[in-house]
């Protein structure tokens, strides 16, 4: 009696190659990614030794040392951006907005746009600070 050979089962797909190139992808975004907004110019927040983790959300606003502005990365007038404000802050009024300004540049900028901030109703204003390094 001839008995016939089991025929050879096909080898199920795996996934495993799949799960690298997705993880090689997660990574190589995280590493080369940005989660926050840059400035159309150069900046070098203040150093301090005081302070806590910024929250997540709200609107950046960026001052560069000469008094420039921009919001969310943009370049933006400050007529504009007390406009852009408003109608963000008429949406959410809980809205935060992420103060980021120049170490280098003068106080009396950093002052007239917090008050150009409280008068379009901000309630919540953060000042981004580099912790110090001691």
């Amino acid at each position: 009696m001839k008995l016939s050979r089991p025929r050879p089962r096909a080898m199920p797909e795996t996934i495993l190659p799949l799960i690298d190139v997705v993880f090689f992808l997660l990574v190589f975004s995280l590493l080369v990614g940005r989660m926050d907004a840059t400035a159309p110019f150069e900046l070098t927040p203040p150093v301090s030794d005081a302070g806590t983790d910024l929250p997540g959300g709200g609107v950046m606003v960026m001052v560069s040392s000469d008094g420039a502005l921009a919001l969310d990365g943009t370049a933006i007038s400050p007529v504009a951006l007390s406009l852009a404000l408003e109608e963000a802050l008429d949406a959410s009024p809980d809205l935060s907005v992420r103060i980021n300004a120049d170490g280098e540049g003068a106080l009396r900028h950093l002052l007239t746009l917090i008050g150009r901030l409280e008068e379009v109703g901000a309630r919540e204003i953060l000042l981004v600070v580099t912790p110090d390094p001691r």
